[in-house]
């Protein structure tokens, strides 16, 4: 009798039903596995190309939510924020005119990293905010912000304005000692903002001019 009558007429045998099917799961992995392949070489080759984050010496905070911005008196008496620096990358560091060491030591720092940049200095805008507005009169900070660099700008603002710049900027700042001879202690470190206004890098002080001027240098080539 044919095997295949009673109905199954053209219905292959089990064996190569079975057969079949295997062959065609087969194929199914092989695609799938060249699809997953394919995928990688992509995310690879995408990824290559992509343009990869700049390097820095400092800390990156780019993208940070504090550190946003200020509105400050100059040393000429002209009220500031940052919007009035846009276009030049922009160092900002909080301290006093009394402060015995850190402070001087970072604006000499900052002094010579600018040195470093040769004419793109220019660029730059360097500015000191007193964390003494107290003692740090508007007259003081026009004669020893300048000091280390014509080009500095001192800001201040009365207590209150001082106390709401530094909770934007998460500063610490703490007063030691009693009597007209009393220092600070309080956060040391610049923080940098791209042309664009945006707040890139916190650097610790004395990293040295070399590291700084080398993260300015990123920054205003669009890094």
């Amino acid at each position: 009798m044919n095997p295949y009558a009673a109905g199954r007429v053209g219905s292959p045998p089990a064996d190569a039903s079975r057969a079949a099917g295997e062959q065609g799961g087969s194929h199914t992995l092989a695609r799938g596995f060249a699809a997953l392949l394919l995928a990688a070489v992509l995310l690879t080759v995408l990824t290559a190309c992509a343009p990869q984050p700049a390097a820095f010496n400092a800390t990156n905070i780019t993208g940070a939510t504090f550190a946003r911005d200020f509105r400050l008196t100059d040393h000429t008496g002209q009220t500031r924020t940052l919007a009035d620096y846009r276009g030049k990358a922009v160092l900002v560091f909080f301290g006093y005119t009394f402060c015995p060491d850190v402070c001087p030591t970072t604006m000499g720092e900052v002094s010579a990293a600018l040195k470093r940049l040769g004419d793109d200095a220019g660029r730059v805008q360097v500015l000191f905010v007193t964390l003494d507005p107290e003692r740090d009169t508007q007259d003081l900070l026009s004669r020893y912000v300048p000091g280390f660099d014509p080009r500095f700008v001192g800001l201040r603002g009365d207590r209150a304005t001082t106390e709401a710049t530094v909770k934007e900027y998460r500063l610490v700042a703490q007063r030691v000692g009693e009597g007209p001879n009393y220092t600070l202690d309080h956060t040391a470190g610049l923080y940098v903002y791209d042309p664009a206004g945006r707040v890139r890098l916190f650097a610790a002080t004395a990293a040295g001019p070399d590291k700084l001027a080398a993260d300015l240098r990123t920054l205003l080539d669009g890094g």
